[in-house]
């Protein structure tokens, strides 16, 4: 054994985007003891879900706005499973927060030009769902203003060690260190992929922070980036913490639908300016499904535009920007209108064609108010947390909000850990962590069957676990991810790990547990709408699904 008191202690964060990059700034500035940061991103740094994060952060900013209105709509959007306390403590919180990322460089957008030094006169957007005008934002690229000061903050602090193209395989604990699988014990780090050699490498750790995003990818179409395969949760289902609420997984109402665009994302902030949802026969829907019409929340848009394209039969509906100046629209959302245009669609003159896609993982790894899992150790941080926020469906913008709020209770929950006197005798790490065992594995010779089950997972996924659920499609799901478990398995076994192998382990595990959510929920409610059970059933249902 090494004694911790001859090192710092270890911080391991996985996951580059607003909630590990906050963590990680703020673990690093811990004061009493030295504190080494290890921080890891999948990809390059700055990709990530993060970045592509259009609309804002929702936080309770003007004086026309209250706490109480912002804590009644993340209620009404979460359809009764918002946890009280949570929703609480996060919009309090969040006014301090959004102060805090001001104050670290980020550029949210002014209505006037004012000091340098005020946080006054900011433009507010609003959103579906929210009855104010409450989301600060950085014209529409929100999320790659705020991953872009972030970043630069974490690359100028010496305790922060930020590698890149590295992929968690599972996580180290005591339980599987000595054999106690039904005892999980303490989180002592993770094996990691250095996806450029090759090679596993090992990486212990006092704290070991999951920040690796939500698990979008799972589906067919999504607004969701590559990256976005649900390692985290995946990680922690394996090593013994609890998972929660997959069934919620939101999908956005209005994704571009262009045959040669990946999913590009349309802001909901076009619709709290005025944008109307419409037929292809020019027909407005939304006030046939909502009072609040096309600023209904999104559980509900998205389902109203799947029952009009099945309806139909038309390939997507059109999203109306008529009622929006042309100048507004190129001051407001300039990435919308250049990368509209860049595909032959002149936002100022023509409605934009648009589809759901998977957009959001509102459950994920369980997680106390401080962000801790059951597992000692290990936190959950931003979308792959299931904090108890969003309920049965987030509320627009909030996801932000949720990543700081629970980055500044994770590192003040753990610092004083890390920094007190027991820690030096109480906790020191094995010292080395057993190195990664290959076996017999051996490379790889063809991808073709990674790529077919991947392929597979996402089209049954989208099939039969989507937008509009019955038991007869979850079941058939549950079926044919058996056979695949058989398949995969014997891939990760037999064969050297590789990102595409990891990825694909990962969906699988992912796809299994947003079937059993589903299927212990028998009612509708939120995200989660099945025809076999239409109605809400608070009698029965007004919990968390765990598994």
């Amino acid at each position: 054994m090494v004694s911790s008191a001859t090192r710092p202690a270890q911080v391991l964060i996985l996951g580059t985007g607003i909630a590990g990059l906050s963590a990680a700034l703020k673990f690093a500035r811990g004061i009493s003891r030295p504190i080494q940061v290890t921080l890891v991103s999948k990809a390059d740094a700055e990709e990530g879900s993060t970045r592509y994060a259009q609309g804002g952060i929702a936080s309770v900013w003007s004086k026309d706005d209250s706490f109480e209105e912002h804590k009644n709509d993340t209620h009404v959007a979460g359809a009764g499973l918002c946890h009280e306390n949570i929703v609480n403590l996060c919009v309090h919180e969040g006014p301090d927060r959004v102060k805090e990322l001001i104050e670290l460089g980020v550029q949210f957008t002014k209505l006037v030009p004012t000091a340098a030094d005020s946080t006054e006169g900011f433009s507010l957007h609003r959103e579906g769902g929210h009855g104010q005008r409450r989301i600060l934002h950085a014209d529409d690229l929100t999320g790659w203003a705020i991953e872009k000061a972030l970043l630069e903050q974490v690359k100028a602090t010496p305790n922060i060690r930020l590698i890149e193209h590295y992929v968690g395989i599972d996580l180290i604990t005591e339980g599987k260190l000595f054999k106690r699988w039904r005892r999980p014990g303490r989180c002592l780090g993770a094996y990691l992929l250095n996806i450029r050699s090759g090679k596993v490498e090992t990486f212990g750790a006092d704290v070991t922070v999951l920040a690796t995003g939500g698990a979008g990818k799972v589906y067919l179409y999504t607004s969701n980036p590559d990256t976005a395969t649900g390692d985290g949760i995946a990680m922690a289902y394996r090593a013994g913490a609890e998972i929660a609420n997959l069934e919620f997984m939101q999908f956005h109402p209005t994704c571009l639908y262009h045959p040669t665009a990946r999913t590009f994302l349309i802001t909901e902030a076009l619709r709290g300016e005025g944008a109307i949802l419409k037929t292809l026969a020019g027909d407005e829907f939304m006030s046939r499904y909502h009072p609040m019409g096309s600023l209904a929340p999104r559980d509900i848009v998205a389902r109203a535009i799947d029952m009009e394209i099945k309806r139909t039969g038309d390939k997507h509906v059109l999203l109306d920007t008529s009622a929006i100046s042309s100048e507004n629209l190129r001051k407001k959302f300039p990435n919308i209108y250049e990368t509209c245009l860049s595909f032959g669609i002149d936002i100022t003159q023509k409605p934009i064609p648009v589809v759901p896609a998977c957009h959001y993982t509102c459950g994920g790894v369980l997680v106390d108010q401080n962000g801790q899992t059951q597992i000692q150790g290990l936190y959950a941080v931003g979308e792959v947390a299931c904090t108890g926020l969003h309920g049965a469906n987030r509320l627009a913008s909030n996801s932000l909000l949720e990543a700081v709020v629970f980055a500044h209770r994770t590192v003040a929950h753990a610092l004083p850990w890390l920094q007190t006197p027991q820690f030096d005798s109480e906790t020191p790490l094995p010292a080395p962590l057993p190195e990664w065992d290959v076996g017999h594995a051996v490379e790889i010779e063809e991808q073709i069957d990674i790529a077919a089950n991947w392929l597979e997972i996402r089209s049954l996924m989208w099939n039969y676990v989507g937008i509009v659920r019955n038991d007869r499609r979850l079941l058939r799901a549950e079926r044919r991810l058996e056979i695949l478990r058989a398949e995969v398995d014997t891939y990760y076994w037999n064969f050297l790990p590789s990102l595409h192998l990891i990825e694909l382990r990962n969906l699988l595990t992912v796809a299994e547990l947003i079937v059993q959510c589903a299927l212990k929920r028998q009612e509708s409610r939120g995200l989660h709408y099945t025809t076999d059970y239409p109605d809400r059933d608070d009698q029965n249902y007004l919990s968390d699904t765990i598994i």
